[in-house]
């Protein structure tokens, strides 16, 4: 008796694609361009000048959803490539309440130690102007490790970090090769012997 493979689901994710500053604006050449390359489910839009394209992909995973949109971007050859993915990798205290669906306060309790297992990640940056900001990635690690979140919020966490960092190193290595080059040379040999 043979069994024939159980089909590959695909479920609909909704992201959103920032361009860098290759366009600014759109015509009907761009759009016709985005959507013969398999951005056609994708509406663009411009604000603050920067094109944006939001997404609702139809994939197997939101990682492939991601990748394959930014693969379609760039077949476009539109002149402008992904900037990042719109999501704030930096959030406030009342941005990590909001996302995991809990008070400010209850927040609070859990970064000063009062409540929960303790070990809340310390803050990334402006710990100084008191207004401190962290990075989602690691309090959604230490959520979902607490049994705060599901895995797939912190799955989703980890892929834009990544991603997101990806693509700003490409950035980087356009908008400043050289510099770029410098400091990668200079960070791999940080802790060798010379």
């Amino acid at each position: 008796m043979t069994t024939t493979p159980h089909p590959i689901c695909n479920t609909e994710y909704d992201f959103t694609l920032l361009l860098d500053e290759g366009i600014s604006d759109v015509n009907q050449s761009v759009e016709d361009a985005l959507f013969e390359a398999g951005c056609d489910d994708a509406t663009i839009s411009v604000r603050f000048g920067r094109v944006f394209l939001n997404f609702s992909r139809s994939a197997q995973s939101f990682r492939h959803a991601i990748i394959s949109a930014i693969c379609n971007v760039r077949d476009a050859k539109i002149g402008a490539s992904v900037f990042r993915v719109d999501a704030c990798d930096l959030v406030t205290q009342a941005e990590i309440a909001r996302r995991m669906d809990r008070t400010r306060q209850l927040v609070n309790l859990y970064i000063s130690g009062a409540r929960g297992p303790g070990s809340f990640p310390p803050p990334a940056c402006n710990i100084a102007d008191g207004q401190p900001l962290w990075f989602w990635c690691e309090v959604a690690q230490w959520l979902w490790q607490n049994s705060l979140i599901k895995e797939e919020v912190l799955q989703r966490a980890q892929e834009v970090t990544v991603i997101n960092n990806l693509l700003e190193f490409e950035y980087q290595k356009q908008l400043t090769p050289e510099l770029t080059r410098q400091i990668s040379e200079a960070l791999s040999l940080c802790g060798c012997e010379t």
